[in-house]
């Protein structure tokens, strides 16, 4: 009768760990890769769905609705750097660029996720119901630490936003420094 052992030998179990620390070498990269665009894609959309809502909210109450980045998620910072977060309110003065006065109603605050950027080529974004125009303009979402691909919400003069890649000479975006 010969004896057979209920466990593994020491070679067998660094055998085994040797290819699972291999297998999750290559995994990890990838799994970095996923999370970091679930981020981006997090804040472009919230960007995205705020510009909507400030276009419907200027036309239903018939007045200016702006958006500004802020640091405290009350009133307006005067950065291109939206990294912190972002307030939308109903800017009765009409401001230029927005600016949030005592009085002014606050209709959203949001804080963006700190391992994401986020950049614009203005200080903040105006929508009117009827009159004049809205400002146009280009935010760029970013991961720092360049796993992936950073996205822009172009806003165009009716207030209408797009999601893109590429400006348009076909340039990838990039992440402000």
């Amino acid at each position: 009768m010969r004896y057979h052992p209920n466990g593994f030998t020491l070679y067998e179990l660094l055998l085994t760990m040797t290819l699972l620390a291999i297998i999750a070498g290559l995994a990890l990269p990838s799994f970095e890769k996923i999370i970091a665009n679930g981020r981006l894609r997090t804040e472009v959309d919230a960007l995205f769905h705020a510009i909507h809502l400030a276009r419907q909210e200027s036309v239903v109450r018939r007045q200016v609705v702006s958006i500004c980045p802020s640091l405290d998620g009350t009133s307006c910072t005067a950065s291109l750097d939206w990294s912190d977060g972002w307030i939308m309110f109903n800017n009765l003065d009409r401001d230029d660029p927005p600016g949030r006065d005592p009085g002014e109603a606050l209709l959203q605050a949001h804080r963006t996720d700190s391992a994401v950027r986020i950049s614009a080529n203005r200080r903040g974004f105006t929508l009117r119901s009827t009159e004049l125009r809205a400002t146009n303009g280009t935010i760029v979402v970013c991961d720092p630490a360049g796993r992936v691909t950073p996205r822009a919400l172009v806003v165009s003069y009716t207030g209408r936003p797009r999601v893109t890649l590429a400006d348009t000479r076909g340039n990838p975006y990039r992440c402000a420094d």
